[in-house]
């Protein structure tokens, strides 16, 4: 019977098969037909049934198959390396921007070249030939690198495309690449604001470790992922300002032979950096390669004996206070002594001189009365005002305390009226100066956009309106007339003024080396004055044989060729009309003694 049911399945019909009676034996009288159908379902049900639980099987093997690959690709990945996830290794930064949104750091995506040791047959075979690509790599331990059981090490971090491609044609098992984030600058000359990140794009300098100060939680918020679209960091830099202040500066270094340099320009009144650059500096593109000297930032974590450009500050501590004015006359014509010792002046003029005089002389001997007029406690006490004796609290981790003594005796009191006997930074210099000719008001320096309203709503006023407006008549004396006359020339007719600074540097605890500091600290256009600009070089040599070394030759006319480069960037128009600057000295003509000031509106130009 069953091999009846056999023929009728294989056959696949239901027609009646031919069999003879023999064969059927006891089942000779029961039909035929009936009988095969019921066998033959029950058949096929069974033989069903088989199947669906053979494919059952073969599907839930291949899920658990396809969960464990799964598991080998993604699991297996989220291994710590010095202490983190390489999930958080290839995770991006924040692109860092200008003021006007131009790029100044960015991500890009490069291999990075790992090895799973479990998975290498032969690790001395494998190390052959990963050195036939990468020949810098030391064979022996490369050969320990590929040997054990690890399930992740790194080969090697930032290979080249191509590097990558010749690898990959190997087909080395347990070899493989991971696809990570190398910071790029297109803006190097902003290196020292830009700082760098370290092979883990872990900001180590600048605004790349401000961003990071927060830790992982800031980064996050940001946007911080692998596929997602990270907001921008946007500073109030400019980077066309930036580019044409770090070439005049880079010229500068050259033409003067001096062995560093520096320059920052703010805006007066909302305290915005819009350029900042320190010579020598170094490329954050290729951090590794810098030296201590190319990471150091003149500007913020210097501390310096500025010299007679700290005269700007004497001045005005002294005619805010109401103890001295423009009409004032001090004696120059001797020495002031101190027990064994003498101050006396650069180029004393030997005679009475107007307070005006004494700054375009720049006459220590003048300043150091106007200074005891009006006080040494005073005088300390307004240094104090303006900041000088603490940090500045920027963006940037790269700062140092000044070095202000606490008190000033007479001796120190008089060195320190013109720029001698304490130290500090070019930033404070140029923070000061932005009072002395926005109107009065101390603006801290920040490096991301601010708006005047805010920067209004946090400033300090530590002199008058009125006040300012001598500084700003006195700085526009000295470009015409005084030590500032060489960087109006090559201002190129943008009205501007500014104070020059001579320091002799101590080396060995001693002056007198002939190795100077040379600062010049200029305002732009001084009759309303929106930017403030300190530039220094250090060991500046003379030109050539028919020039000097002192400040007006060489940072005043590079502060004169950056002025002449900038301004039509940051959309000023020069301007000659003489009435700007009779405006000048109208609101101080009253204080000026009454020959100067015939003098005066001869020399800015009368307009009655």
């Amino acid at each position: 019977m069953e091999i009846l049911m056999f023929l009728q399945v294989i056959r696949g019909s239901s027609d009646p098969v031919a069999v003879p009676a023999s064969c059927l034996g006891k089942h000779a009288a029961l039909p035929v037909r009936p009988l095969i159908e019921g066998s033959r379902r029950r058949f096929l049900a069974s033989t069903g049934s088989r199947i669906l639980i053979a494919a059952f099987v073969l599907g839930l093997l291949f899920a658990i198959i396809g969960v464990r690959l799964a598991q080998l690709g993604l699991v297996e990945r989220r291994v710590v390396i010095d202490g983190r996830e390489v999930s958080e290794i290839e995770a991006s930064r924040p692109p860092i921007v200008d003021r006007n949104g131009l790029e100044m750091a960015l991500d890009l995506r490069v291999p990075s070249l790992f090895a799973e040791p479990r998975r290498i047959v032969d690790p001395e075979q494998a190390t052959d030939a990963i050195l036939t690509v990468l020949e810098d790599l030391d064979r022996e331990w490369l050969v320990q690198r590929l040997t054990g059981e690890a399930g992740f090490v790194w080969i090697k971090r930032e290979i080249s495309p191509d590097a990558r491609d010749r690898i990959m044609r190997l087909g080395i098992p347990g070899i493989d690449f991971l696809s990570e984030s190398k910071r790029f600058y297109p803006s190097r000359e902003a290196s020292h604001v830009l700082g760098t990140v370290d092979i883990d794009s872990k900001g180590i300098a600048g605004i790349e470790r401000n961003i990071d100060g927060d830790g992982v939680a800031l980064l996050q918020e940001l946007g911080i992922a692998r596929d997602q679209e990270l907001t921008p960091v946007q500073l109030s830099l400019d980077v066309r300002v930036q580019h044409a202040m770090y070439t005049e500066l880079v010229d500068g270094m050259t033409r003067y032979k001096s062995i560093a340099s520096a320059g920052v320009i703010l805006d007066a009144r909302s305290g915005e950096v819009i350029a900042l650059a320190s010579l020598p500096d170094f490329d954050p593109n290729v951090p590794s390669t810098a030296v201590a000297e190319g990471r150091f930032n003149r500007i913020t974590a210097g501390n310096f004996e500025l010299g007679s450009v700290i005269k700007t500050v004497t001045f005005a501590a002294a005619l805010d206070s109401g103890a001295v004015s423009l009409r004032d006359r001090y004696d120059s014509r001797f020495p002031v002594r101190f027990g064994r010792f003498s101050i006396t002046d650069f180029k004393g003029q030997n005679r009475i001189l107007t307070v005006p005089e004494i700054y375009r002389y720049s006459s220590n001997v003048g300043t150091i009365q106007i200074m005891q007029t009006l006080g040494k406690d005073n005088l300390r006490a307004f240094m104090s005002t303006i900041g000088f004796d603490r940090p500045i609290e920027t963006e940037l981790p790269e700062r140092t305390p000044p070095k202000v003594p606490s008190q000033l005796s007479e001796v120190v009191a008089a060195t320190a009226s013109f720029g001698h006997g304490f130290s500090i930074s070019p930033m404070h210099l140029a923070r000061a100066m932005a009072a002395f000719v926005n109107g009065g008001l101390l603006v801290d320096p920040t490096f991301y956009p601010r708006d005047k309203e805010t920067a209004l709503a946090n400033a300090q006023r530590v002199i008058s309106r009125r006040t300012s407006e001598k500084i700003r008549f006195l700085m526009r004396l000295n470009a015409l007339e005084g030590s500032a006359s060489r960087m109006n020339k090559l201002a190129a007719g943008y009205r501007a003024g500014g104070k020059t600074g001579t320091a002799e540097k101590v080396v060995e605890g001693r002056y007198g080396t002939g190795k100077n500091l040379n600062v010049f600290a200029s305002a732009f256009p001084l009759e309303s004055p929106q930017y403030v600009m300190v530039v220094l070089l250090d060991e500046a040599e003379p030109e050539n044989a028919q020039s000097g070394n002192t400040a007006g030759w060489n940072a005043g006319e590079v502060s004169g060729r950056i002025i002449a480069r900038v301004a039509p960037m940051l959309g000023i128009a020069p301007d000659s009309n003489p009435q700007l600057d009779e405006g000048l000295i109208t609101p101080v003509s009253a204080e000026l003694p009454v020959d100067q000031e015939e003098r005066l509106r001869r020399l800015f130009g009368d307009t009655r």
